[in-house]
């Protein structure tokens, strides 16, 4: 490989190993003190660990054994306080009640650290949460557009749980490896420098199987956690899509690609299953013979008397401890490559470039004419959808919008909402004069009032979804502005009237009802720019009518945008805007196109017979 190339490679690995500690260091604000208790208690829980075997071997050794003691001098000085080792093995039970403090002391820090890592873990939980959650709400529409919710969702959940396991228990884990490490090569070279090498000898095949293998678990890891983001997207679908699955009888066929999917993740599990077991248990394997080397060469060296016998019931112990490193840390870089995709997958979605404000942005008069001059625009990855559209909407005016599928008429309401912006050359769209990059987003967006074309109403009841922009509102003014909608009637004759709850999306009731109640919803802004995204399309003409009357006595002043497929329900707009293919084909008051000889007398005349029937007719049953 070419050493530039090479270069690059360690350079990117280097980089992302920062911004993954950056981003760790990030969400573990208001964790920070309660991991460090942890940490500080799991280090003294360690190190008294590391003393039982001292305190063993000077009771076999100097008390029992009455042979020279090799502690350090300010050891000899405390023992010598309190009689000597001669006096201690006379009297065993203060080292008995030596050994009880120190187990004291060790459960006490072991509480603590379990207490301090649990309340830590579960504050960094929440931190991680809520920074995803928030940072998510603030990112670009286009941004939700590119990204299933299911993966996002797992993000947030599965990625999100393992990076709190491993900060929470993984960390602590390495840091009593590292004391393990230290404290007891420090003893065990101590006492017989020649046994500790032995002890040591399979430390370099261990790290090079470590080498090895990590980089295979960390694909694997990856690879599972993007099939696991695959499998969520498709119950997501599949829960809030229920009615159309249901409607079109794709239950068996949902279910075979649901169970194909789920295969292929279980698959891969297994696989990373026996790529673990052959590496956990060869670490097994290497600790095992570690523990062999030492007892069969420490016995050796005992029955040559190079050793003591407390020495060699010191250095089993301590090598015990040296053991349990070598079997953890094979778990721990396993967790640390599983952790690793993890926060490689929140951090993309940290790193997504939130929607942010023109410098100098300001709260413009939202009461002005509306102007669209030579609209562009293309999606990222598809062909221009609109051609230099340029109109003028009159403030307090209403403007029917008309066109067939794919014309871009919902494009042209979600620009003027800034759902999407308007790059350089593109084109502008101005509310009084003022470039609507100018005006800062949240202001424009709580005063453009708009009814989508897909109306979602969320799992709550139907007064907290008709007052979700007014928490708190009053039930006269939910009232009220459900009688504009033509709402208030089929509400009442629910049994729960407005505390009715709505199942998911709105799935408890029918489109036109869906319709009427993000109507409401809409109509409680008061806002000085209306938009009714072909939102009355599901409602019969009776009450297309009545809606549209209630619109006009409430709004006289608001600018009002309505696309419909319905010439009935544009017949009253002050202007009409035609489009065909993204282009501009009419515009101009009905009662003139509707004799232009273009498109819209065209549409006129095929709906005008069907609608004057329709007039005559009774309003369609609401439970349809």
């Amino acid at each position: 490989m070419p050493q530039g190339i090479l270069f690059d490679m360690e350079k990117k690995t280097e980089t992302k190993t920062k911004r993954n500690y950056g981003l760790v260091w990030t969400f573990l604000k208001g964790s920070r003190a309660y991991f460090l208790c942890g940490v500080l208690c799991a280090a003294i829980g360690s190190v008294m660990e590391m003393i039982d075997p001292q305190i063993i071997k000077a009771a076999v050794d100097n008390a029992i054994g009455g042979k020279p003691s090799s502690f350090p001098a300010w050891v000899n000085a405390m023992v010598d306080s309190v009689g000597g080792f001669a006096y201690l093995g006379e009297h065993l039970w203060i080292m008995a009640l030596g050994l009880l403090a120190v187990t004291v002391v060790k459960v006490i820090a072991q509480y603590g650290q379990r207490v301090f890592n649990t309340k830590a873990s579960e504050t960094l939980v929440k931190t991680m949460r809520d920074t995803l959650f928030a940072h998510i709400e603030r990112l670009p529409y286009n941004w939700h557009m590119k990204n299933h919710t299911g993966d996002i969702i797992q993000r947030c959940t599965t990625d999100v749980d393992m990076v709190r396991r491993f900060v929470a228990e993984q960390l602590t884990t390495l840091l009593r490896i590292s004391i393990y490490l230290i404290l007891a090569l420090y003893f065990m070279f101590s006492m017989n420098w020649k046994l500790a090498l032995i002890a040591l000898s399979p430390m370099p095949f261990i790290f090079t199987y470590i080498v090895i293998f990590r980089k295979k678990m960390e694909q694997g890891f990856k690879v599972c956690d993007e099939t696991e983001a695959e499998v969520s997207a498709i119950v997501q679908e599949n829960l809030t899509g229920v009615r159309v699955v249901r409607a079109f009888g794709q239950e068996r066929r949902e279910r075979d690609r649901f169970n194909a999917k789920n295969s292929e993740y279980t698959d891969l599990w297994v696989d990373m299953g026996k790529l673990m077991g052959r590496f956990w248990s060869s670490q097994d394997a290497f600790a095992g013979l570690q523990i062999l080397l030492v007892f069969v060469f420490g016995a050796i060296f005992c029955v040559n008397g190079r050793m003591t016998a407390g020495d060699y019931i010191a250095f089993i112990s301590y090598n015990a401890m040296l053991a349990f490193p070598m079997m953890r840390i094979g778990r721990v870089i396993s967790e640390m490559s599983k952790a690793g995709v993890s926060i490689d997958r929140l951090a993309y979605i940290m790193e997504s470039v939130e929607e942010q404000d023109k410098a100098g942005s300001w709260d413009a008069p939202m009461n002005g004419d509306i102007e669209f001059d030579n609209i562009n625009f293309s999606y990222e990855g598809s062909s221009e959808i609109l051609h230099d559209v340029a109109f003028k909407i009159k403030a307090g005016s209403t403007l029917g919008v008309l066109g067939g599928t794919g014309s871009g008429k919902s494009t042209l309401m979600l620009l003027l909402d800034k759902m999407y912006l308007l790059e350089p050359g593109q084109g502008c769209i101005r509310i009084g004069g003022v470039d609507i990059n100018d005006i800062r987003t949240e202001h424009l967006r709580k005063n453009i009032s708009m009814v989508l074309q897909e109306p979602f109403l969320f799992s709550r009841s139907i007064a907290e979804n008709i007052s979700i922009a007014h928490p708190g509102m009053k039930e006269e003014a939910i009232r009220e502005a459900s009688r504009a909608a033509c709402l208030d009637e089929t509400v009442t004759g629910f049994t729960k009237g407005y505390d009715t709850f709505v199942g998911e999306r709105g799935v408890t009731l029918s489109g036109g009802q869906k319709q009427r109640a993000a109507i409401a919803r809409a109509l409680t802004l008061d806002a000085p720019i209306m938009i009714f995204d072909d939102s009355l399309s599901a409602v019969d003409t009776q009450t297309d009518a009545r809606i549209r009357k209630s619109l006009e006595e409430r709004f006289g002043t608001a600018t009002i945008i309505i696309i419909s497929h319905r010439i009935t329900t544009l017949s009253k707009a002050d202007n009409i805007l035609v489009l065909d293919a993204g282009r501009v084909a009419e515009f101009g008051p009905p009662d003139e196109l509707k004799h232009s000889g273009g498109i819209y007398q065209k549409i006129y005349e095929i709906q005008s017979g069907k609608d004057t029937e329709e007039e005559g007719k009774e309003a369609e049953d609401d439970g349809r």
